[in-house]
């Protein structure tokens, strides 16, 4: 009995409990959900694309500062675009106000961008994750626009204030407002609180389609080169990538962005454009309906530009920051 009482005691001590092997499997599982099979975390995924957003945004909108300026004005404005216009205005901008000036309303601009920019590749990679889409873009093609609507919905209902500001100093002089924390000042003394959200309906409108392209054409694009070339798609591939996908989402929203000028400059204008059905009809009697294409001609010069730049950048950004981190975690590891 001895003998028997001892051997069972030596394979009780020598089996692990279950509950610890049922605490070892439920760790493991969630360690690789949250790891990922990239070997990176989800808090590492957002933070690494908040920072490479952010830089992308930053240098995509101050290349094309000057190029926006200028459909800003022509967007505002009854005069008829056109490239020889345009120019004129520039070389007269230049003449009158100097070379930074074309570069007037970059700094809110950049107040704006780099949270929009940030927010809105962060989102639409969050929202791939949610809806479950992450490498079968090709396969759930509505989930895939439906992500990138829904990153440019999140991104602009956070920053949206700050476009409105930018907007309106791009089309007034020094004198008028000097600084961003003037106009701020002003709009709410003038025009009250909820002048800081005049025209979001349709900036709404407009980005739902604009942003929903962009990243579709975006991913299925590198998806096909993916696929169908033997070399993954570097830096000088994923910008044109990102030109083409912006060339359609500019297009795709273009007359809703002259509607949200109107809305938004209104005040300083002195003209009456309070809702978008009220501005719809009155640019179509007074202008007709090309005027809601003004200027898209230099969107799709400016706009692939500044979209290619952003994509390429962000991406490269992002994926030296995941390497660095997949290479440090398994240096420290070993």
């Amino acid at each position: 009995m001895s003998i028997l009482s001892n051997s069972t005691k030596q394979v009780l001590q020598s089996t692990p409990p279950l509950s610890m092997e049922v605490q070892d499997v439920d760790t493991t599982k969630k360690q690789q959900k949250c790891i990922g099979t990239d070997g990176i975390s989800n808090t590492q995924r957002v933070w690494t694309s908040l920072i490479s957003g952010a830089i992308a945004g930053a240098i995509a909108k101050t290349t094309i500062a000057p190029l926006d300026r200028t459909k800003i004005n022509f967007q505002i404005s009854k005069q008829p675009f056109s490239a020889k216009l345009a120019l004129q205005f520039l070389i007269k901008t230049l003449k009158t106000e100097g070379v930074l000036s074309l570069w007037r309303g970059n700094s809110a601009t950049m107040v704006r961008i780099i949270p929009y920019s940030a927010v809105q590749f962060t989102a639409h990679e969050q929202w791939k994750r949610i809806l479950g889409i992450n490498g079968l873009e090709r396969e759930k093609i509505g989930l895939n626009f439906l992500a990138g609507s829904l990153a440019g919905v999140t991104s602009q209902g956070t920053t949206y204030p700050l476009d409105l500001m930018r907007a309106r100093m791009a089309v007034t002089q020094k004198t008028e407002y000097k600084t961003l924390r003037q106009i701020c000042k002003r709009i709410y003394m003038e025009e009250g609180i909820l002048a800081y959200y005049r025209g979001f309906t349709a900036t709404l409108l407009g980005v739902i389609p604009y942003a929903g392209c962009s990243f579709f054409t975006y991913d299925l694009l590198r998806n096909l080169l993916t696929v169908y070339t033997v070399n993954i798609p570097g830096f000088s591939t994923s910008l044109i990538c990102g030109a083409i996908a912006g060339m359609v989402g500019q297009t795709s929203s273009y007359p809703m962005d002259i509607v949200r000028r109107r809305m938004q400059t209104s005040a300083i204008k002195g003209q009456h454009y309070h809702t978008i059905s009220s501005t719809i009809m009155k640019v179509y009697k007074e202008e007709g309906i090309m005027a809601f294409y003004k200027g898209l001609s230099m969107n799709w010069v400016k706009g692939p530009i500044a979209v290619g730049i952003s994509f390429a950048t962000h991406d490269t950004i992002r994926d030296t920051l995941r390497k660095f981190i997949v290479c440090h975690s398994t240096s420290s590891k070993t």
